[in-house]
Order: C-alpha cells, then structure tokens, then sequence
C-alpha cells in the first residue's frame, strides 16, 4: 500500500510540528508495540528512529467525523493532526481527536474472534479462527432464516462501520429490524421536523452560516461540553467578536458562562417559550414578512395560533421572567437574518420533541435565516458514483432513505414513514409514527415477547447496548431470550459478555472504510486509509461483512475482490482514484448552493410538496396531529425527586472512550450536578459518593456530587455512558453512575419514533 514517507533529520522535524504530539502520547507508555518516550527530549526518540508515513483518515472518535492526517514510523502510530484541507477540522482537533493514539494501544483491546463457553452474561469465551466463528455464525443465520425467516434477524449499529453491517448487509439480507441508536435516542426528532417543514433533514452538520452569524440562540446545545471541533471554534469566534448568546438551559453549562442572556428555563417547557417567541416576532412586527411572503405557507394559521402565547402565558409556565422573554426576541429579531436557534443534536427529550423542533424552524422561518448569508445554508452532498449491486430487498436504510415503507418491521412505524418500517407494532399501535427510522429501543421487545413475531438474533456493531439503551434490565431479557448474539466490538464492553460469538474489530487507524462523503456548505469526500497493520487477529467491518455475505448466498452484493477495488470504483465517478485522492491530501472540495441566491430564479431549494417552507403542516394534520406545535405539560418530579438530566463531557464520547488511557486521565469519571441549596438541605456536601434511586426503584451509583448554584433546584445533571461493569475493562470498570440504567421509562414522540428520557426522576438514597 503506497505511503507518503519523509526522511527524518533535526531539521525536519523541527519543522514539521510533530514535536508538539509527543506529550500527547505518554499516555500510552510501555504499552505493547506502542510508542513510549521520556519526559524530555531523547536522542533516541520516534522521530530520529526511522521514516515518518504519513496517511489520512477521518477520526471515529466522536460522530463529527474531523479529517486527519496519521503520523506512524516503523509501524506505530505517533501523531495524529487535523486535516487543514477538511471543513469539519480545519486543522485543529479536540482531546478525544488527540486521544486516538491512546485508543489505539489500549492494552484492553479484544485480540481474537470468541465463541461462547459459559452461560450468557458469564463472560467465558475461548479463542478461534475466523473461518470457525464465520462458519458458525453464517450457519446458526442460515437455520433462523429456514425456520423464522429474515426479518428474525435484527443488526444494530453506530460508529463508521454501521454503512456495512446496518444499511449494505441488512437490506442485502432481506431485515427490515435495523437501526441505530443516534437515530430513536438522538437526532430523529431534528430531522423529521425538518422534513416536515422544508423537505429535507438537517444531516450531520449544523449548516449555520458562522463566519457572518450576529446572533447564536442554543436552547439544551452544550458547546464546549459536547466537544464537536468545528462548532467549538466557531462559538470562541462568534463570542470572540462580541456577536450576542442566548443560551436556555435549566444548568448554566460552559456556552452559558460565555452568554449574553441564560434562561434558566424550568424542563420540558421549552415549546411554550418557542411559541411566546413567535408571538413577539409577529405582534411587534420584527419577522421578515417579504421572506415569509415569498417563502412560507401557512402564515395566517400561525399567526392565529400564537395571538394567546404571550410572554405572561410562558413565564407562568417557564419559571422565566415575561420582560425577558420579549427582550431575547428583539433581540433576535434586531439581528436577523443573521439569527439562528441552532437545531442541536441530542434532540429526544420529552416525547413531544418533533413539535418542539418545529417551534425551532418556525422561529428561524420568521427571521428570514434560510438560505441567507450569516443565517442557515442549504447543505449539499457532493457528486459520487456507487458501486452497482442488485436491487435490494429493503428498500432503504436505518437512515430514513427508503423510497417506500417497508411493511414487516417488528417496530413498525407507520404507512407515511421513510425509514425500515411497517403497519404491525409488537404494542398494536398501527400508526404511531408518521416518519423516520426504526426505533432502536422499541426492538426489544420483540426479542423478549416474540409480538408480532420474534427477533431471534441480533448481531451489534459497535453499540453498546447497556449503554446506549435505556433500562438496560430489560435489554438483558431480551438477550437471554436470543438464538443467537453476535457482538463486533474494539473493546470487551459490558454487553460483549452475552455474545455467543464476539468479532474484534480493526480500529479506525488500521483499516479502509468507505468514502465519507460529507454534506456542508462546501460538499466534500474524504479518505480514511490504514496508517499501520491491525494488531492481533482482528479485521475491519467491510472484511467481515464481505466474507459472512458470501458464506450466507449474498455474492452479488460484494462484486469486489478488496476494499481498494471498492473504492477505486467508486472514484472513477469523479474521475479519480485511491492514490489521487491520496495526493489530494486525502480530500476532494466540490462547489455548494449554499444561499437562496445560487439556486435559478422560479426554481426552489425546499423539497416539500409545495416546494415552499410549511409553517402549517398538512401532513400533521391529516394523520390526526397537531399542524402547528402546541404546548404539552410534562410530569412533575415525585415529592422528593428530582428529573434526570443528562449530557456529555468534553473529554469523553460516552462509553467509547472512557476506558482510553489518556483520556481517563483527563476525566476518570463523572459528577451528579445538584444545586447547592438542596445538597445542603440533604446533609449532601460537594465531592461526596452519593446512590440514586429512580422512579420505580432502580438503583446505581456510587457518584460523585458536584454541589453547585449553575443548577435548577428541580433537576440533576450526570454525564452519560458511565457505570459499566466489565471486569475487561482496566479503567471504566465501576466507575460513575449510569443514567441508562436510571431511565426505566420513556415517553415515544408521536411523529418520529423517538424516545424522550428525560421523563426519568432520581433520589439520593445515601451518602
């Protein structure tokens, strides 16, 4: 495989910024076949031992997905820096990015394909060749099909290597029960509300227009504390330029320290703000009627919904001051269409999400801010040919793709939805959803009940389901109750302990994958090639799902020898190939339509049916839902509880990188934010271990407290992904407290699907 290399002298490498990442990787000192270097400059250190090989690759440490370019010498990585040609890192990278090198060699990683010996949830496993576990697996998928057919078979996934096991594999195969946690447990409230509103989602990108943004409104977005690279450097340069901040958070997070207004707004009441927004923008006169004129249907009917949302109807329901809420919308307005509330990512919060994100896009609608300079741009895919295959049998992925609804999932969304769906929940709800993906956490059930027909095996990539699952109980039902579990993993986490069969997977700097081809306001594809060989006996997803396909008569599905085959076909579309897009520096730019202005004159950016923004939406309407979002109370804590709040650190993704040595040393675990007035009157002091006890009696802990007045009274704040129990695992073993394993309910979003938790309530039990 052809590497960049360049000869190391003093002079070079004073040069080359390499000298800057060597106390990033101490942390992987005396590690095996990983780099190791003194506190100071050695004679004999990486850099004057042999040729540095410089490869490019997209880091998988986080969803952002930053381009990177790898640094190796004699077969070990070193160094791992932004890609300056990559609109997503710029150059620049977070901790989690710099951490890669550490994930790499940590010495807990899975070396060898396992069957099961013991009992499920036992953790005993022995070694075996890959053509065993493949055979083994591709037979036990075999008999399920003969006996139950494909649909038995469910494949979750997350990370890069979901393409080939949750959208290549499943619909090759023939499931419908396919999905990914970011989909019912993050984002699908954002996105459908999207499609609603202007025909297409938000994608992966938040298409704000940063470099001219006057005005940033973050309602529950924690930059700074969800640690995405490129949104963090845009929010230092709005705040760096004194552009205005309205944070609306119930916890003042780091973006609200660096807020101009923080509205400590009382949980789950966010759309009566959105919708007393509304109200000011229209009776003062401050929206952008000619925008909204040429743009929008559907003003009348708003403007008649929001006569009665005043800012005395939310302050009564918010918890915040009316003469504010009128103050951040002129605020607002006094900006526009330089002003946006950013859409967020983690949107699934209380069930009622998809209206709440609605309320969002209403709000920008008024501003004026789509398709507008300083405002939202229209993210565009860039121009790639696929590799031609047969036709599917699903038509469309776990992504929301389908052209049309699929009618045998056990989940089963409704007869509007675009993703894996169907017209038979196993609870006997028809036509729940109207759009989106197939519910991850409504997949369960089915495993456990067999209604409307059983799930009998599941293969995970890279899920952790103990973790990324609410009520992790139940998902261990569901496990027992399985034929056959096969897990893919890099690390032995919590939930690899009730695989039948465990594959261990390459991790991101030792293996191919496919193109990330990125939507944004300047379309791109990026390569993610092998910096070094993978260590042990593990392989890469597409390695593991070529070779299984072929074991189970699905060939055509994989009509390429090798992954650079794949690939290189793939880029002759662009007129282009592995090595030249290597001597691209690992990047191909392509141009965007990014603002109103690039599109004819007649013609329209917004993919609805009428081919204009809908602020009423027909397609609510007729399926019995509200065509403009209402208000919707939530439950009130019991008397001695407090919600559940949750989130992320910007060292951590989760579980994912909790057990990496540098970074577990940065952050080894996380707190239980509780206002300090209430700590106090528990007898609670900042820095105690505290046990939480949930609604219906579920306990865990020991967590730390973090006693503090950035904290509502009526709420707790943990970050998520903590608490595993693996024994496996040298540093996240038993440490924090898991938030999933509190969450035994939630609350499903009538639209998409989604999974509001933070309907979940917590009491401190004892110190």
């Amino acid at each position: 495989m052809p590497r960049v290399q360049l000869d190391i002298t003093r002079r070079t490498f004073m040069k080359s910024g390499v000298a800057a990442g060597v106390a990033g990787a101490l942390g992987t000192q005396g590690m095996k076949g990983a780099p190791a270097f003194a506190a100071g400059i050695d004679e004999d250190a990486w850099y004057r031992q042999g040729r540095i090989e410089t490869t490019y690759n997209v880091c998988d440490m986080c969803p952002w997905h930053c381009g990177l370019v790898v640094r190796s010498v004699d077969g070990v990585v070193y160094k791992i820096d932004g890609n300056p040609k990559d609109p997503k890192s710029r150059g620049l990278l977070c901790p989690r990015g710099q951490g890669g090198v550490s994930f790499q060699y940590d010495p807990d990683r899975l070396r060898a394909p396992m069957v099961r010996t013991g009992e499920r949830g036992e953790g005993r496993f022995r070694e075996v060749e890959w053509d065993f576990a493949l055979d083994l697996m591709a037979q036990k998928l075999e008999q399920i099909r003969q006996r139950s057919g494909e649909e038995s078979v469910a494949i979750f996934g997350h990370g890069a290597s979901d393409y080939w096991w949750v959208e290549h594999f499943a619909q090759a195969w023939g499931t419908p029960n396919a999905a990914k946690p970011a989909s019912s447990l993050c984002i699908s409230p954002r996105d459908e509300a999207s499609i609603l509103t202007f025909g297409w989602p938000v994608g992966g990108h938040e298409p704000l227009d940063w470099e001219r943004l006057e005005c940033l409104t973050l309602i529950g977005s924690h930059i700074g504390e969800d640690a995405r690279n490129t949104v963090m450097q845009d929010f230092a340069n709005i705040h760096g330029r004194a552009g205005k901040i309205i944070v609306v958070d119930p916890r003042l997070s780091s973006a609200g320290t660096k807020a101009d207004h923080w509205l400590p707004i009382k949980p789950g009441t966010d759309t009566a703000l959105l919708l007393a927004w509304l109200h000011v923008l229209i009776t003062e006169d401050l929206y952008d009627a000619p925008y909204v004129e040429r743009w929008a249907n559907g003003f009348d009917r708003l403007e008649a919904h929001v006569q009665d949302k005043t800012p005395e109807w939310a302050a009564a329901i918010t918890d915040l001051d009316a003469e504010k809420i009128r103050e951040t919308a002129r605020t607002m307005a006094a900006h526009a269409p330089r002003s946006v509330i950013m859409p967020g990512r983690h949107v699934t919060w209380y069930g009622n999400d998809t209206q709440r994100m609605r309320a969002v896009y209403l709000v920008n609608t008024l501003l004026g801010a789509y398709g507008r300079e300083g405002g939202m741009y229209f993210n565009r895919s860039p121009f790639i040919g696929d590799v031609p295959l047969p036709p599917y049998t699903i038509a469309g992925s776990a992504g929301g793709c389908a052209a049309e609804p699929d009618e045998d999932a056990a989940d089963g969304p409704g007869e509007l939805a675009q993703g894996p769906t169907g017209k038979v929940r196993a609870d006997g709800a028809q036509e729940r959803f109207l759009q989106g993906p197939t519910a991850i956490q409504e997949l369960i059930e089915p495993m456990i009940s067999g209604e409307p027909y059983r799930i009998e095996a599941l293969i995970a990539s890279g899920v952790n389901l103990f973790h990324a699952i609410p009520n992790p109980a139940r998902t261990k039902e569901a496990l027992a109750a399985l034929e056959l579990f096969v897990a893919v993993d890099v690390l032995p986490m919590e939930y690899t302990a009730w695989a039948d069969i465990i594959l261990p997977e390459s991790t991101y700097l030792e293996r191919y994958d496919d193109l990330f081809t990125m939507a944004h306001k300047t379309p791109y594809i990026h390569l993610r090639e092998p910096a070094v060989e993978p260590m042990y006996d593990t392989k890469p997803g597409w390695w593991m799902v070529k070779e299984l396909g072929e074991r189970v008569g699905l060939e055509g599905f994989f009509r390429w020898d090798d992954i650079e085959e794949f690939l290189n076909t793939r880029l002759r579309s662009v007129g282009t190939d592995i090595d030249g897009l290597r001597a691209e520096d690992g990047v191909i730019l392509q141009e965007g339509r990014p603002f109103l202005e690039d599109f004819d004159t007649g013609s329209t950016p917004f993919a609805t049916r009428s081919g204009r923004i809908e602020l009423f939406s027909d397609t609510l309407a007729n399926n019995g839902l509200d065509g403009l979002p209402e208000y919707e109370p939530v439950d009130e804590p019991p008397e001695g509880y407090l919600r559940l709040l949750y989130g992320r650190q910007p060292a951590h993704t989760f579980a994912t990188t909790q057990n990496t040595p540098v970074l577990h040393e940065v952050t080894p675990e996380n707190e239980l934010w509780l206002n300090a007035d209430v700590a106090e009157e528990l007898g609670v002091a900042d820095g105690d271990r505290v046990m939480l006890e949930n609604q219906d009696g579920v306990t865990d802990g020991p967590i730390k407290v973090k006693a503090t007045q950035r904290i509502r009274r009526d709420a707790v704040f943990m970050a998520h992904g903590w608490g595993q129990r693996s024994e496996l695992l040298t540093n996240a073993n038993a440490v924090g407290a898991s938030d999933a394993k509190l969450q035994t309910t939630w609350n499903l979003d009538p639209v998409c699907g989604g999974a509001g938790l933070r309907v979940n309530f917590v009491r401190i039990t004892e110190a």
